[in-house]
């Protein structure tokens, strides 16, 4: 058999290298502390689970979803005015998807066409690079850079890239360098898209993991955004439901129905029971969600403190649930680095330049383990000797 063209753009997905590996280690008797995944172990609420649960229940839901619970997409439409002051229509301007992972990787299908050119930041959330391959698009890459604060510059693109990029992708606060981004950015990305006829996507997962006092609001909630894009946002993390795959496409009407017609042609929508947890989710007091969030940056300055006491300091970072940290002295082949890592100390991280060449010599870690483990990677990590390599 041979593959076609468009699997040789795609490689085995890095967390699954990561994976073998750790299972690997994990068969030779050795214990790994695993900070690469961002799968949230914060669970859901139990009204939550019980809505879940209970419906799971009633065989009358294990019929074909085939389409959104109207339910479901007039309380994403009211959540989306009570959090980020943004008027949606829910039957014109919302979609349900299987999480925002599968969204991205497909959500390029309905607009590019083989060949275009699509513009990505550089380091990107891997789903961005496979969407945008699986369409068959050219691809450039536009660094996030560390003195612009890992934010995209706009003034970057050449005018020529500019007037040939079907699509721009964004993502504030960002994955994996945990940035985040203020409204005059979306203010010049918007007049960018307009200018050049370039429609949006911004991925907005991350927008309740905010800290140290910030808030992140919608892309949607400026000026013109509806009339040039999209933004997806995700229950995977702000409440716990990552296995659950629920994720919402909303924005421009056009958009949204052309992306639903190919869904209608790829699925028959999220299991009944998820959906009626996801209203319940978003429809229950919603302490929980600022709850979540001191729990992320409580092990955020575990990590900056722990770390920095060994000799590896740590950038403090504004938000979503990763810190972004450059490789200590010595290191600068993030891959290499991640897995003498492993090998040594026992603590599993993602080499930076899995998302991009300009995350070389950078790795990135979740804030998926509890302060205690935590600690306990710092202390191996410093017995390992590995910070000792100079030059």
């Amino acid at each position: 058999m041979e593959t076609s063209q468009r699997m040789r753009r795609l490689e085995k997905g890095v967390f699954s290298v990561l994976l073998d590996k750790k299972n690997e280690l994990i068969k030779q008797g050795k214990s790994v502390i695993d900070l690469s995944v961002g799968t949230p172990n914060i669970p859901p609420t139990k009204a939550v689970l019980d809505a879940i649960s209970e419906a799971a229940r009633d065989p009358k839901n294990y019929i074909y979803a085939i389409k959104d619970l109207d339910d479901l997409r007039q309380t994403a439409a009211d959540w989306y005015k009570d959090r980020y002051q943004v008027v949606l229509n829910p039957e014109t301007e919302v979609l349900a998807a299987f999480g925002t992972q599968e969204a991205l990787t497909s959500a390029f299908m309905p607009i590019v066409n083989p060949g275009d050119l699509v513009i990505l930041p550089d380091p990107a959330y891997p789903a961005f690079i496979a969407g945008a391959a699986i369409a068959d698009a050219e691809i450039y890459f536009l660094p996030q850079r560390e003195e612009n604060g890992y934010i995209m510059d706009l003034s970057e693109v050449p005018e020529e890239v500019a007037r040939r990029a079907k699509v721009i992708v964004a993502s504030y606060p960002n994955n994996p360098t945990a940035s985040v981004a203020g409204p005059e950015f979306y203010q010049e990305l918007i007049a960018f898209a307009k200018k050049y006829d370039i429609f949006v996507f911004h991925d907005n997962a991350y927008s309740e993991l905010a800290f140290d006092g910030v808030t992140c609001g919608s892309y949607l909630s400026y000026d013109g955004a509806k009339d040039v894009g999209v933004e997806f946002n995700s229950l995977s993390k702000t409440y716990g439901m990552a296995g659950a795959r629920v994720g919402f496409c909303m924005g421009n009407a056009e958009y949204i129905a052309a992306f639903d017609t190919f869904k209608t042609n790829t699925n028959f929508g999220l299991f009944l029971p998820v959906q009626k947890g996801a209203v319940v989710a978003l429809t229950q007091d919603q302490a929980c969600v600022k709850e979540t969030c001191m729990a992320y940056q409580a092990r955020r300055d575990c990590i900056i403190d722990a770390f920095g006491a060994i000799g590896w300091p740590i950038k403090k970072t504004q938000g979503s649930m990763f810190v972004w940290a450059k490789c200590p002295q010595g290191h600068a082949d993030s891959f290499a680095f991640a897995m003498e890592l492993v090998e040594k100390a026992g603590v599993l991280v993602v080499p930076g330049v899995s998302f991009g060449a300009t995350g070389e010599g950078h790795v990135r870690m979740a804030l998926v383990a509890d302060p205690a483990d935590i600690r306990l990677a710092a202390e191996r990590i410093k017995q390992s000797g590995i910070l000792d390599k100079k030059g």
